[in-house]
């Protein structure tokens, strides 16, 4: 069920007098406040999961590990990090820090 949908059977229920104005206020509250927990979850859990690869590298895995992480080829990742590099030194920068603070698998 959406999120929208269980707002919508929320407010039915308000407005048949089922709930009042404080158990909807209380349960509105905690289904928006679930919702925000889950795309925090989700966020937190993929970048906990982001490990530079030890099969797909170069120098560092930096670039495997992204690819893995978002499912895209590592050589599209490798190109942004050398445009990066060129534009300013900013991709070195990047990558290094990476290298260093992300652990391997």
């Amino acid at each position: 069920m959406t999120l929208a949908e269980e707002l919508g059977k929320l407010a039915d229920l308000h407005a048949n007098g089922r709930l009042t104005e404080e158990e909807f206020r209380r349960a509105k509250e905690q289904l928006l406040n679930t919702e925000r927990s889950r795309a925090n979850d989700s966020l937190t859990s993929a970048v906990s999961a982001f490990r530079r690869s030890r099969t797909d590298r170069w120098l560092g895995g930096v670039c495997g590990g992204i690819a893995r992480s978002t499912g895209t080829e590592a050589w599209i990742w490798r190109l942004v990090f050398t445009a990066l590099c060129i534009w300013a030194g900013a991709g070195f920068l990047l990558y290094v820090l990476l290298w260093i603070f992300v652990p391997s698998d």
